[in-house]
C-alpha cells in the first residue's frame, strides 16, 4: 500500500464529498416524506440552484486549499499556536483542536451578522425563504473568500493539523445539512440530540425573517456555543417561522445571476428593515 492510500490528508477530502452527496440525496428524500415547512414547489430548481452556486464556491476552495496546507504544514514543524504551547497527550490535542475550531466557527458567524460589509455576503445565505438541505452549501463565493482569507491567520494560532481540519470538516459537514433540512423530526429526538449538536428546529430560528431570531443560535456543529454565549433561542412552533429575508422576496434574487450580484446591490440596511417590521 502506498503512502498516499494511507494519507488521511489524500482520501479525507475525497471521503468528505462522497459523504455530503450521500447525505444530501438522503435528506432531499426524506424531507419529500416528512417535510417541517410542507408545500414545496419548486424544490428541484431550488436544489439546482444552490448547488450551482455551491460548485462554484468548490472551485475556489480548491484553490485556497494550497495555501491553507502550506500554512499548516509550516505550523507543524514549528512551536507555533494555541494548541503547541504545551505538551498534550494525543487524544486531548484532538478534542482541544475540534472544540477550538468549532468555537471559532461560531465566533465568525457571529461576527458575519455584526458587520455590514460581511452581513451583505452573508445575506445571500439566509435570503432562501425555501430552506432545505442544500441550503447548507449556499454561501456567497465573496464570503468564501473572506472565510479562507481569516482561516489562513486563524487556523495557525489554533495549532491545528492538516488532519484535524479535515477531520472536523468530515464530521461537520453531515450535521450542517442535516440541521438546513427540512426534515420534520420528533419533538423528543430534536430535544435529545440539540444538547450536543445543531437541529433542525434550533437552526430554522436562526433563519427567521424577525431579526431578534435570525441573531441567535449560530453553531455550526456543536450546540454548546449558544447556551454558553446567551445566543440560544427556540420557537414552541418552528413550522410557523417565516424564512428568508424581507428585502430579498423578489425572484430575481432566487437564481444564481441574482445571487450573485445581491452584494454589490444598493438595498435596505438590517436597522431599516427592522424597524419597517415592527411598525
Amino acid at each position: 500500500m502506498s503512502p498516499s492510500e494511507i494519507d488521511p490528508t489524500v482520501w479525507l477530502p475525497h471521503g468528505r464529498s462522497l459523504l455530503a452527496a450521500a447525505m444530501l440525496a438522503a435528506l432531499w428524500t426524506m424531507e419529500s416524506v416528512a417535510p417541517m415547512f410542507p408545500g414545496r414547489q419548486r424544490r428541484v430548481s431550488h436544489i439546482a440552484t444552490n448547488l450551482s452556486l455551491a460548485m462554484i464556491n468548490a472551485l475556489i476552495a480548491s484553490g485556497f486549499a494550497f495555501a491553507i496546507h502550506a500554512v499548516m504544514e509550516w505550523t507543524r514543524t514549528r512551536p507555533f499556536g494555541l494548541l503547541n504551547l504545551t505538551s498534550l497527550p494525543v487524544e486531548l490535542h484532538w478534542i482541544g483542536a475540534i472544540l477550538l475550531l468549532d468555537c471559532w466557527q461560531y465566533g465568525w458567524h457571529r461576527l458575519n451578522h455584526r458587520v455590514p460589509l460581511l452581513w451583505r455576503f452573508h445575506a445571500v445565505h439566509h435570503s432562501d425563504a425555501e430552506m432545505d438541505a442544500s441550503s447548507g452549501l449556499r454561501f456567497h463565493t465573496g464570503e468564501m473568500v473572506l472565510s479562507f482569507l481569516v482561516r489562513l491567520a486563524v487556523l495557525p494560532l489554533i495549532g491545528l493539523t492538516m488532519t484535524q481540519l479535515l477531520v472536523y470538516e468530515f464530521i461537520s459537514l453531515p450535521v450542517i445539512l442535516f440541521h438546513h433540512s427540512n426534515l420534520r423530526i420528533s419533538n423528543q429526538a430534536d430535544r435529545y440530540l440539540r444538547w450536543l449538536i445543531v437541529t433542525p428546529w434550533m437552526h430554522c430560528v436562526h433563519h427567521s425573517r424577525w431579526q431578534p431570531e435570525t441573531d441567535s443560535n449560530y453553531a455550526s456543529f456543536l450546540s454548546v456555543w449558544d447556551r454558553l454565549f446567551g445566543s440560544f433561542r427556540l420557537r414552541d412552533k418552528p413550522a410557523e417561522i417565516s424564512l428568508g429575508l424581507d428585502n430579498y422576496q423578489e425572484h430575481e434574487w432566487r437564481e444564481l445571476p441574482g445571487m450573485l450580484v445581491a452584494p454589490f446591490r444598493k438595498s435596505p440596511s438590517r436597522d431599516v428593515t427592522e424597524k419597517k417590521r415592527l411598525q
